[in-house]
């Protein structure tokens, strides 16, 4: 894995734990929290070679999914 998935995977984690306590849901384990990341990421990846769009942007929408 690369340099810059790492740190956005590590974007990811703590966008999840920052919106976990927003809505006051218990954070789960950081395994878990990292596979989170990891999902998401890999669709913003997928979503942004089709639609042509910014990776960061796409994490904050589907993480907003998320928590729903």
């Amino acid at each position: 894995m690369g340099f810059i998935r790492q740190q956005e995977e590590k974007l990811a984690v703590r966008f999840l734990s920052w919106q976990y306590e927003k809505l006051k849901k218990p954070i789960p384990a950081e395994a878990d929290l990292a596979n989170q990341a990891a999902r998401i990421v890999e669709e913003a990846h997928r979503i942004a070679r089709e639609r042509g769009r910014n990776v960061v942007s796409i994490i904050k929408d589907l993480i907003a999914e998320i928590k729903k």
